[in-house]
């Protein structure tokens, strides 16, 4: 089972996602799975994980309601207030739900760099491992510093770390996101997504090369059995000509940094243990 770890599906609307600025044109239309269909399958890909794009617990049904109706939706990450005082009762409620995976909140958005180490936050995360739920971590390079405390602090949970952390692979800043990043590898229950690179690129502009540093880095931190493909489609669309473009250089890669059987693992087998998908 091949496995794209990380996507997103929205019937947009500019209220509904502010974050989709003027320059980002590509992204302003509906996403549902019939759009995606065609680039899996073009790409081998099986099946998905949908992963929320904005705060709202509506998002949950939305997805879950695709998951139902398409078998490309093998799981789900939604979103829930963890730092509500019901956190714990609203997180048993979506663990009914078979194909809720996961849970996400944007904290890279967050005006306080340290909002991870908030106790009512911390709260909330904690209750998912009692379900088997995984906990998706996005933020910038400056919070990795408060994720290694997060993680260290919720030993039970299992972590599953965004885009790499977004380094600046633009301008090729390397430090201090890779001292980091190792630092937070080292805790077994963190695992990392392959995902939403190009995007921290040059847009449009980027080179097979521009990526090898960060991907050799996650490689020798995390090892293959803690690392998932993700496309981070359409979000990727701002920067690469479409679907097969993100693929083909994450297989590239692949290719000639791991045997046959850690492929498969970074493209499906690692997402289907990690996440429990069925």
């Amino acid at each position: 089972m091949r496995i794209d770890a990380h996507q997103h599906f929205w019937r947009y609307s500019p209220a509904e996602f502010p974050w989709i600025g003027t320059n980002m044109q590509v992204l302003a239309r509906d996403y549902l799975p019939a759009d995606l269909a065609p680039a899996l399958a073009g790409s081998g890909i099986d099946g998905c994980i949908a992963v929320q794009a904005r705060p709202d617990a509506r998002e949950n049904e939305f997805l879950l309601e695709l998951a139902a109706t398409s078998p490309l939706v093998r799981g789900v990450v939604g979103w829930a207030d963890l730092c509500a005082p019901d956190a714990a009762d609203a997180v048993a409620a979506l663990a009914q739900r078979p194909k809720l995976r996961g849970l996400r909140h944007l904290v890279q958005d967050e005006p306080d760099d340290a909002f991870l180490l908030r106790a009512d936050f911390q709260r909330g995360v904690a209750a998912l491992a009692a379900h088997d739920l995984v906990y998706d971590v996005l933020i910038h390079p400056r919070h990795l510093t408060h994720a290694i405390r997060f993680c260290a602090a919720l030993p039970e949970n299992t972590f599953v770390l965004d885009h790499l952390a977004k380094p600046d692979i633009a301008r090729d800043v390397r430090q201090p996101w890779a001292t980091a990043v190792r630092e937070l590898a080292r805790q077994p229950h963190v695992a990392c997504k392959v995902s939403g690179l190009v995007t921290e690129a040059k847009w449009r502009g980027w080179r097979a090369d521009d990526f090898r540093f960060f991907l050799d880095t996650v490689l020798d931190a995390f090892g293959p059995d803690r690392l998932l493909f993700g496309s981070d489609w359409p979000v990727c669309l701002l920067a690469a000509d479409d679907y097969a473009a993100v693929h083909d250089l994450i297989a590239a890669w692949a290719e000639s940094n791991l045997p046959a059987a850690a492929r498969a693992d970074l493209f499906g087998g690692n997402a289907a243990r990690i996440y429990n998908l069925t």
